[in-house]
C-alpha cells in the first residue's frame, strides 16, 4: 500500500489536505451545536432535527446543480473554492446567534458551502487518481477528512474543560476555515474529458446506466435511517456522559475512521466496493440497535462509537468510488450530483422522522427504525444492484 500511496497525484494529496482543515472546523463546532441548543438555547431534539434536515436537504440540492455544472463548464475548481469560503464565513457567525432560528439560518449556510463544493471535489478526486487507486484515493481523503474530525472534537473537549464559553469556541474556527480556502487555491485541476456538446439538464436521469439508478435508489433507502450524527452526540449525553467527554466520544468515531478509511478503502480495489459497503451498512445497524436498547450503560458507548467509526471507515470512500464504477467518465460530474443529492436530500425526512419518533414514541423507537433501513438496504444492494 505505501507502494501505492507514492503513486498518487499530488491534486490526492492536497484535496486530503483541505478536508482535513475544513473538518477541523467543521468537527469543533459539531458536537458542541446540540449542546448549544439544549443549553444556551433550550431547544430539543425536533429542533435539532428540524435544523439538520433543512441544511443538509437545502445543501443537496446544490449538490447536483454543482455536478451537472462540472459537465456542463468542464470546470470544477471554481465550485470547490466557493463552497469551501462559504462555509469559513459561516461557521464562526454561530457566536452571534440567539435563537434556533439563528442557529437554523447558519447550518444553513455552512450546507449550501458543501453543496456547492461537493460533488465538483469528487469529480475532481476521480478524475485525478488512475482507475486502478480510485478507492485508495477516496479512502485517502477519507482519512485525512477524519483526521481533521478527529482535531476538531479533541480541539473541542480541550477548551471545554478550560471553560471557555461556547461562542468564544466558534469564532476559533475561522483559522482553519481561511487555511482550507487558500491550501484549495493550490489544488491543479486535471483536464475534463471534451465532449462534443454540453449534457442538458435531466431530472429523470436519462442516459445513466440501470444499474447507478438502482444503487441510488438503495442508497436513499439506508440514507432514510441514517438521520443526523448529532443524535448519537444527543444520546450520548441523556445515557449520562458528561458534557465534556461528549467530544472525546466522537473523537474516538473519527480517529478510527481516520486509520482504517485507506487501507479499507484500499481494500475495495482488490474485492470489489459491494462486499466493504455490505458490511459497513450491517456494522451501523447493529450500533444503533445497541445504542436504542443501552438505557444508561456509559462504558458501552466507547467500543459502539468505536464500531460507528468503522462502519464510517468501510462506506465513505467505497461509496464514492463506486459511482465512477458504475457512471459513464464523461458523466462524473452529474453522477456525483446525483449521489449527494440523494444522501443529502434523505437527511430531512430521515432527521425530522427520527427526532419525532424520539421525542413522541421513545429513543428505541428511532433507533430501531434506522437499523431496519439499514439492514433492508443491505439485502438490495446485494440482491438487487448486484455489485
Amino acid at each position: 500500500m505505501r507502494h501505492a500511496l507514492h503513486r498518487l497525484p499530488p491534486a490526492v494529496w492536497l484535496l486530503g489536505l483541505v478536508s482535513l482543515l475544513n473538518d477541523a472546523a467543521s468537527e469543533l463546532v459539531y458536537p458542541l451545536v446540540p449542546l448549544y441548543l439544549a443549553s444556551v438555547l433550550m431547544a430539543g431534539p425536533r429542533a435539532l432535527g428540524l435544523i439538520e434536515g433543512v441544511a443538509e436537504a437545502a445543501g443537496s440540492l446544490l449538490k447536483l446543480f454543482s455536478g451537472v455544472q462540472v459537465d456542463r463548464t468542464r470546470s470544477a475548481k471554481p465550485w470547490v473554492v466557493g463552497g469551501y469560503a462559504l462555509a469559513a464565513i459561516s461557521r464562526p457567525l454561530l457566536a452571534l446567534a440567539h435563537s434556533w432560528p439563528g442557529v437554523l439560518v447558519l447550518r444553513f449556510a455552512d450546507r449550501v458551502g458543501k453543496g456547492l463544493r461537493t460533488a465538483p471535489r469528487d469529480a475532481l478526486l476521480a478524475f485525478s487518481a488512475p482507475a486502478e487507486l480510485r478507492g485508495l484515493a477516496f479512502g485517502l481523503h477519507r482519512a485525512m477528512d477524519n483526521a481533521g474530525a478527529l482535531i476538531g472534537p479533541l480541539a473541542a473537549a480541550w477548551l471545554l474543560a478550560a471553560q471557555v464559553p461556547l461562542q468564544s469556541i466558534f469564532l476559533w474556527t475561522l483559522v482553519p476555515g481561511l487555511c482550507a480556502v487558500v491550501c484549495v487555491l493550490l489544488v491543479k485541476a486535471p483536464p475534463h474529458p471534451v465532449q462534443p456538446a454540453p449534457l442538458p439538464f435531466d431530472w429523470t436521469l436519462r442516459g445513466l446506466p440501470p444499474r447507478f439508478k438502482r444503487y441510488l435508489l438503495t442508497l436513499a433507502l439506508f440514507t432514510l435511517g441514517n438521520s443526523s450524527n448529532m443524535f448519537l452526540l444527543l444520546r450520548a449525553r441523556e445515557v449520562g456522559l458528561t458534557e465534556s467527554l461528549v467530544p472525546l466520544l466522537w473523537a474516538l468515531a473519527s480517529g478510527v475512521a481516520m486509520l482504517c478509511s485507506a487501507p479499507l478503502s484500499a481494500w475495495s480495489d482488490r474485492v470489489g466496493r459491494g462486499r466493504l459497503i455490505v458490511a459497513g451498512w450491517g456494522i451501523y445497524g447493529i450500533c444503533y440497535l445497541l445504542l436504542g436498547l443501552n438505557g444508561g450503560q456509559r462504558w458501552l458507548l466507547w467500543p459502539l462509537f468505536a464500531c460507528y467509526g468503522l462502519f464510517l471507515a468501510a462506506t465513505e470512500g467505497a461509496e464514492k468510488a463506486l459511482v465512477a464504477d458504475l457512471a459513464p467518465r464523461a458523466q462524473w460530474g452529474t453522477a456525483y450530483g446525483w449521489f449527494n443529492l440523494t444522501a443529502g436530500l434523505m437527511l430531512l425526512p430521515a432527521s425530522w422522522l427520527f427526532g419525532w419518533l424520539w421525542q413522541a414514541v421513545a429513543p428505541l423507537a428511532a433507533f430501531g427504525f434506522s437499523a431496519g433501513c439499514a439492514f433492508c438496504a443491505v439485502l438490495l444492494l446485494k440482491f438487487w444492484v448486484r455489485v
